[in-house]
């Protein structure tokens, strides 16, 4: 049996995924997809290229997991912590 990888979808994500899965089999086209999911045809469009790309974890947001840009640095904050 081959490893398969876990990816983590927030519950939107994996309704996306199906939505897309079908759009992919040609059971359903973009435009009656792009209202069950409240996206425009574009965007399926973007979203179907990205599947047949990297597979199903196209569908997750490209910053999950990153650190935010705004976030201040560990030493700044356990200095603000220590001072307090």
């Amino acid at each position: 049996m081959a490893e398969r990888d876990i990816i983590m979808m927030k519950q939107k994500e994996l309704k996306q995924l199906h939505v897309i899965h079908k759009v992919l089999e040609g059971s359903l086209t973009r435009r009656p997809a792009a209202e069950v999911v409240s996206l425009s045809e574009r965007q399926i469009r973007r979203i179907v290229k990205l599947i047949r790309a990297e597979g199903d974890k196209g569908i997750q947001h490209r910053s999950r997991g990153k650190e935010s840009n705004s976030r201040l640095p560990k030493k700044l904050v356990a200095k603000v912590v220590q001072l307090y």
